[in-house]
């Protein structure tokens, strides 16, 4: 083995010293062979013809290496077919052959017709031989990749269970038994939920049934991993199916979606391995921009928290249309905001991009940034937004949520932005939470001074949004890289979902619906099992739940809910244009009584105690009830 290593080394290393001298001995058969065939061998030439053979012999050599040097068939590489390469190589030969017996013609005049036959011999089996040379190393080279490398640790081939029998599965056996994956996989299967395929060949390869063999097909089998090749298949019918497949321990890898996959690009290269996005069961939310980016046309647009997560994806979605004016991202945290910079600048240069380092509790700060910008439209999205960080420090929580919150809605107010949009949580319906509390005390903030602004102020509100920072599947994931335990509060937690750019997506549309004093409410769709996705990491992580890998139950924290709300009672609901988005009612709040309350924290927050705080927020939010430890022991001593 490690011979034929050396071998086909020596061979890739010096492939065109090797073809030249395959062709040299090519054209030295070739003359040997014509004679034979004409003249019944090399010892039975003619007279005339045996003095003028070395000439003729080494002409024919020199014109045809010069063919090959001008053309550069040397530096063509046969190891893959490409038919361009083998036409040259045609071309060459016969034109070489051609201009030779030309040259030789007229000294054996006399004897046209055996000179004519003994060339075009010569040139036929010549031609054949350089193809050959060339077929032959196309097929060692597959060979060799398919056989010896298939035998290494590291090129061992891969057993691969297909999802699907339709067009893109029989694209995906073709490439994946050609040369850039045959040393890599060996597809052993085909699952299809259409009952007459069970039984049916596709490429050679067999339909054993539907998605209810999944489990034990691919033990049967000896699978490694299974590729998802239905684009067509509804989000709900893909999740289940994955669902499925993420039980057998297989690496799972999966097609884009019908409209994104490439009709000429190679099915292998777009294959992915599947991750949690694609367990969510539902389709993409894809939001109609168009009315808010035309909103935001030749405007100053200022995004604070401009370097977070949701923050972060609004500057994106906003930069990306380039119809602003000037974006302005403000931020206290300047990390975030600058590496947010760099990636704007790269992608779109032509943006007219501001970072502006400073915090919303800073008033004069704000009162600066807005005299010498004078923003048009305001997306608020800087909060503290850990729940149990919150519950131990609620006067933080105040004073960045609430007085924050104050401080842009009056700044705002004040010069005269066109609409003011606040992004808001589930957790602010019926809080149990410091957290949630204060940013309902936000919305009330922004409802009240929508009654007395010419600015619209509005909010939206949603829940979770998958991989924002500190959310739980970053924590889930480096849970599972240390070996666990992974850590869920509750076996019957739920949350609702949504991916950052679907719900900034439609924070935009929502804030071009408004006219003043909503709060829209996106559909996050089916609530999803806490336990449920951390099971389903791990087996995405290619380990086992509850053998390789511990879920450890912690016990619900403090101010934590087993499921969120979208919705206060109150509020009722009615429909946008959007069946995504939906508005509630507004209801009716004192702002003459809300701002005392706010102005006076704003002078005593730094002297209350924590008891104090909590119920300085109960006092603002009635139907708040904290599970906080420290406030409840305070409450019955």
């Amino acid at each position: 083995m490690e011979t034929l290593f050396k071998i086909v080394d020596f061979v890739k290393k010096n492939i065109r010293g090797v073809l030249a001298g395959a062709d040299l001995l090519s054209l030295v058969a070739a003359f040997v062979a014509a004679a034979t065939l004409k003249f019944g061998g090399i010892v039975l030439l003619p007279t005339w013809y045996v003095p003028a053979i070395p000439w003729l012999f080494f002409t024919d050599l020199a014109v045809t290496a010069a063919f090959f040097l001008w053309r550069r068939i040397y530096n063509r590489m046969w190891q893959f077919f490409v038919s361009r390469d083998y036409g040259e190589l045609l071309l060459c030969v016969c034109a070489s052959q051609v201009l030779t017996t030309a040259l030789f013609f007229n000294l054996w005049s006399v004897y046209t017709r055996d000179f004519l036959t003994y060339m075009s011999l010569t040139w036929m089996i010549f031609l054949l031989l350089t193809i050959l040379t060339r077929a032959a190393v196309l097929f060692l080279y597959r060979g060799w990749r398919s056989h010896v490398l298939a035998e290494t640790e590291e090129g061992k081939k891969k057993n691969v269970l297909i999802i699907g029998a339709g067009g893109a599965a029989h694209r995906l056996i073709t490439e994946l038994r050609g040369i850039n994956f045959v040393n890599r996989y060996r597809v052993v299967g085909l699952i299809d939920d259409n009952a007459r395929k069970k039984g049916e060949y596709l490429d050679g390869v067999r339909v054993f049934g539907g998605r209810d063999i999944i489990l034990e097909v691919a033990r049967r089998l000896d699978v490694d991993e299974i590729f998802f090749a239905v684009p067509s298949a509804s989000e709900t019918d893909k999740k289940e199916i994955l669902n499925i497949c993420n039980k057998t321990g297989c690496v799972l890898k999966t097609l884009p979606r019908i409209a994104a996959v490439s009709p000429d690009g190679s099915l292998g290269a777009q294959l992915r391995k599947v991750d949690y996005t694609d367990l969510l069961g539902r389709e993409p939310i894809k939001a109609d921009l168009t009315g808010a980016f035309a909103m935001l046309k030749d405007r100053v647009v200022l995004v604070t928290g401009g370097g977070g997560s949701i923050g972060g994806e609004l500057v994106r979605q906003i930069a990306a249309s380039g119809v602003t004016k000037q974006l302005l991202i403000f931020d206290i945290a300047e990390n975030g905001a600058y590496e947010l910079q760099q990636e704007i600048r790269r992608k779109h240069p032509d943006v007219d991009l501001h970072v502006l380092i400073g915090s919303v509790r800073d008033k004069q700060r704000l009162e600066e940034v807005f005299a010498e910008y004078h923003p048009d439209y305001v997306y608020h999205a800087a909060a503290h937004k850990h729940v149990p960080l919150m519950e131990d420090n609620p006067k933080e929580a105040v004073k960045n949520n609430v007085l924050g919150t104050y401080n842009l809605a009056s700044t705002a107010d004040r010069f005269g932005v066109k609409r003011f949009v606040m992004i808001s949580t589930d957790k602010a319906v019926n809080p149990t939470n410091v957290m949630g509390a204060t940013k309902r005390i936000c919305e009330k903030i922004v409802q009240a001074y929508n009654s007395r602004s010419a600015t619209d102020f509005v909010c939206v509100r949603f829940g979770n949004v998958l991989g924002s920072s500190g959310s739980v599947i970053p924590l889930f994931k480096e849970q599972i890289e240390a070996g666990g335990p992974v850590t869920v509060t509750h076996p019957d937690i739920i949350r609702y979902f949504m991916m950052i750019p679907e719900a900034v997506s439609l924070v935009l549309q929502a804030g071009a619906y408004a006219k003043g004093g909503e709060i829209f409410i996106l559909d996050m769709g089916q609530p999803v099992k806490i336990r449920e996705l951390a099971e389903n990491l791990i087996r995405l992580s290619g380990h086992v739940p509850g053998e390789d890998i511990e879920i450890k139950y912690t016990g619900l924290r403090e101010g934590e809910k087993l499921y969120e709300e979208l919705l206060i009672g109150e509020e009722g609901i009615q429909k946008t244009e959007n069946n995504l988005i939906y508005v509630a009612k507004p209801t009716e709040i004192d702002g003459d009584a809300l701002f005392a309350k706010v102005g006076a924290v704003a002078d005593a927050i730094n002297d209350m105690s924590h008891t104090e705080t909590i119920d300085w927020i109960k006092s603002l939010v009635p139907n708040f009830t904290p599970k906080n430890t420290e406030y409840n022991e305070s409450k019955h001593e």
